[in-house]
């Protein structure tokens, strides 16, 4: 397939509407404490597993909740979604409260920051349904990339597993073409979020406004 390679640029955190006096007291306080790479896990991680774009933070709560042992990088560019994970691991008060030990955030574009992670340094990527980017001259910014593929793969140890949903059918298309171009993953795609995916308010969205997921399990071969 011809597209332009992917934009090697930083989004930062993108603001919405006006944030409330906790959220403002999360990012000024508590985001410091948790903000990777300036702050190492708390524990040595069995392995370590990467979210992009966390969205509002459930997913990457329960699989980080679930998994103690595993170093857990979420990856986000939104101030409410940044916010909204915050809330689930502090709190509800104004007081600083003790980092989780295996979650750490990531607020700006995760692609720089998956190019510096060493070869086979990952066990797991998430990317649960990200933005489409419909428009066809938009392309280039999909994650799922033919030039990101190969540096997924890089990073992903021999067996390790990157998880693809999304409901949009354009990316759902545009994912399979992508996919049907490379050799280093073995593909298994389905309909029903399989078990050990945690749900997400954006695949309830979906089911709800008549939408078909679909979910993509890549397995890196050795």
């Amino acid at each position: 397939m011809s597209v332009k390679p992917p934009p090697d640029r930083l989004y930062g955190r993108q603001k919405g509407k006006a944030l409330r006096p906790r959220q403002e007291f999360l990012l000024a306080e508590f985001l410091p404490l948790v903000s990777w790479p300036a702050q190492k896990f708390g524990i040595t991680p069995r392995e370590i597993w990467l979210e992009v774009g966390f969205g509002g933070g459930e997913h990457a709560y329960q699989l980080a909740a679930e998994n103690p042992d595993v170093g857990y990088i979420a990856a986000e560019v939104f101030e409410t979604g940044i916010c909204s994970l915050l809330s689930r691991i502090a709190p509800d008060h104004f007081e600083t409260p003790e980092p989780p030990a295996n979650l750490r955030l990531f607020t700006d574009d995760a692609r720089p920051l998956l190019r510096a992670m060493g070869d086979a340094t990952l066990s797991k990527l998430f990317l649960m349904f990200p933005d489409p980017w419909p428009k066809a001259r938009h392309a280039k910014r999909r994650f799922v990339h033919p030039e990101l593929v190969a540096e997924v793969a890089r990073a992903l140890r021999p067996g390790g597993e990157w998880r693809i949903a999304s409901d949009d059918p354009t990316y759902q298309a545009w994912t399979d073409e992508v996919l049907a171009g490379q050799r280093v993953f073995a593909v298994t795609r389905v309909t029903e979020r399989p078990a050990g995916w945690p749900p997400t308010r954006y695949e309830a969205k979906a089911i709800l406004a008549g939408r078909q997921p679909v979910y993509w399990s890549l397995i890196r071969k050795a």
